[in-house]
């Protein structure tokens, strides 16, 4: 799993931009900015749309005022489901919604949890990251699918 210390892994993730699909690299976007980063089981899901990112959206403002450049959620779908789940949180500018649409940078983290006998199949781990220039200072994964430290509240009081 990646560690406090470390630097964040390169991996593609994808975002709904203005003429397509727009491919990051995960250490390259996240270097020379602090981040807040939201990793999540699943788009529409309940534990993720009705309790771990309705906290991020409600503290968005408190969190980006801790000097922080950016929140980021992300999850293994496409950057449509994404940016339609983005638009039904009411996420506006204040959260970047990035898919991680072949499971790559959960991968490569090593956040992933297999939900398959679920029917779900691979998924991103539920955590929550501060990174400072692609370092990471916190890290709050969650065990299984629980929902027990990877809240905004948490995040918060590591800021």
């Amino acid at each position: 799993m990646i560690e406090i210390g470390k630097k964040l892994p390169n991996a593609s993730l994808f975002k709904l931009g203005e003429k397509g699909i727009d491919e990051l690299d995960s250490l390259e976007y996240v270097s020379g900015k602090k981040v807040v980063l939201v990793g999540v089981p699943g788009a529409f899901t309940p534990t993720c749309s009705l309790k771990q990112m309705p906290g991020f959206v409600e503290k968005a403002d408190e969190i980006l005022s801790k000097n922080v450049d950016e929140i980021i959620c992300v999850s293994v779908t496409n950057p449509f489901v994404m940016n339609a789940w983005g638009k039904s949180l009411s996420v506006g500018e204040k959260i970047t919604m990035l898919a991680d649409g072949n499971g790559a940078f959960a991968e490569a983290c090593d956040l992933k949890l297999d939900l398959s006998a679920m029917g779900i199949g691979e998924v991103s781990s539920r955590y929550a990251i501060i990174l400072e220039d692609g370092i990471v200072t916190s890290l709050l994964a969650e065990e299984g699918g629980a929902f027990a430290v990877s809240s905004a509240e948490n995040i918060l009081e590591k800021l």
